[in-house]
């Protein structure tokens, strides 16, 4: 077997075994690192192409990727105990299965807010983007933190003046 089979082999084995562990999720989790990734290669080369490329902006740029990482942990975390929650203690009953909930919404916001900064990477390096795109990702963007924040409900001492 040439290199190349091994390859796109290795890589057909690692998509099923994604698909079959996590289903559409695992896609939306590939889908998120595929963002962060070229966010930022794209970010790298548009401060290159300005000159303001520095060590120090790549290595925080690292660190808030990071951050994100920590931050949709850290959601995966909330829907799995909210399951076992639900699943273990007596008296907590939902009109449906609840499987995850938290972890996808955050996870679509992140891919939405890198999608941005993708284009104004884009951009910046001289290419053209229509308008409208940069909206309908804003707008989407909205509407997922609108989502989320119907998952818990603010108080009256959470909105804004």
């Amino acid at each position: 077997m040439d290199r190349v089979t091994e390859i796109k082999a290795a890589c057909a084995a690692a998509v099923a075994v994604l698909t079959a562990l996590w289903g559409w999720f695992g896609w939306v989790v590939l889908l998120f690192v595929a963002c962060m990734v070229a966010d930022y290669v794209t970010g790298t080369m548009a401060a290159m192409y300005t000159g303001s490329w520095s060590g120090e902006a790549a290595r925080k740029g690292i660190l808030h990727k990071l951050g994100c990482i920590v931050v949709v942990a850290v959601a995966g975390a909330a829907d799995l105990l909210l399951g076992m929650m639900i699943t273990h203690l007596p008296g907590i009953v939902l009109p449906f299965d609840y499987t995850v909930l938290i972890c996808p919404v955050v996870v679509v916001w992140y891919i939405l807010t890198e999608l941005g900064s993708i284009i104004e990477n884009a951009v910046t390096l001289g290419a053209p983007c229509p308008k409208w795109l940069a909206g309908v990702v804003d707008a989407a963007k909205d509407a997922v933190e609108e989502t989320g924040g119907k998952i818990l409900p603010q108080s009256e001492e959470d909105e804004e003046p």
